[in-house]
């Protein structure tokens, strides 16, 4: 499968997903949310940039964070895009925009333009996560942040999110996550940030994550009889009653370095 073809199955996962992903994921992921928008620090001048932005969570926390600022939200999924325009248009802020492109390689126009460029769980979806990246960096004006979160390839030891990847058994490449370093040079935070996450049961989660989450372009892809085996394996597995986990993203922060000219000193 290439590139395009991927993005193409996962972007119509997110338009079937899209209404009820905001109803039942984007309250359990709020903490991440806000742990990368706290992250944020001193940024200078121009506007926030969050790509794969979803439904846009991030957006209550940045217009009360940056009040008078510029906020683009950028996804492939017209589901997506559609559920976060009605969030600005609920909001009524001026100066909000959400586009409907490929995150993973910004246009020109943001080149070394933005203050802060944040991105919460769309990273390990792309297929280039380090092409991403650059282009995020890119996008930075210096002196700007970069704070990202997505999950790594071991978010739990055990939880709903181990055992549908245990009994799925394609866990993809995450290989690209050792070669972050190179591409990020210098990193002021990385780190694995955790909360607890709570489902009334197995069956809950299960049908939230196939028709509402990642699992619906799985779904697509294998197919009803497929799903509907696997939903059957993760029930006689899941424990009874309510599910507590307490899964593991990972948090990076990296600011680009200010030009020669202005880290330079006043001379008088």
């Amino acid at each position: 499968m290439t590139d395009d073809e991927r993005l193409a199955r996962v972007a119509r996962g997110w338009d079937e997903a899209a209404d009820g992903y905001e109803e039942y994921f984007v309250p359990r992921f709020a903490p991440w949310v806000k742990a990368a928008v706290d992250a944020i620090g001193d940024v200078p001048e121009g506007p926030v940039l969050v790509p794969c932005c979803g439904t846009f969570p991030e957006l209550d926390l940045l217009a009360e964070r940056f009040p008078d600022r510029a906020i683009a939200g950028i996804d492939l999924s017209a589901g997506m895009v559609r559920r976060a325009r009605e969030r600005a248009a609920r909001l009524n802020l001026p100066g909000v925009e959400v586009v409907q492109g490929d995150a993973s390689t910004l246009d020109p126009r943001w080149s070394e333009s933005c203050a802060a460029v944040v991105s919460v769980f769309g990273l390990q979806q792309l297929p280039d996560p380090e092409t991403a990246v650059r282009s995020w960096l890119d996008a930075l004006r210096p002196g700007g942040q970069l704070c990202v979160v997505f999950w790594p390839e071991t978010t739990e030891e055990a939880g709903p999110f181990a055992l549908v990847a245990s009994l799925v058994g394609e866990r993809g490449d995450f290989s690209w996550e050792d070669r972050l370093a190179a591409v990020l040079g210098e990193v002021e935070r990385d780190e694995l940030v955790s909360y607890p996450m709570t489902h009334e049961g197995g069956a809950s989660y299960f049908d939230a994550a196939n028709h509402s989450g990642s699992m619906r372009a799985l779904a697509l892809a294998r197919g009803d009889d497929f799903i509907a085996r696997l939903r059957q394996q993760f029930l006689a597995q899941a424990p009874a009653g309510e599910w507590t986990h307490h899964p593991r993203a990972r948090l990076i922060v990296v600011r680009k370095p200010l030009s020669r000219a202005e880290a330079a000193p006043p001379t008088s």
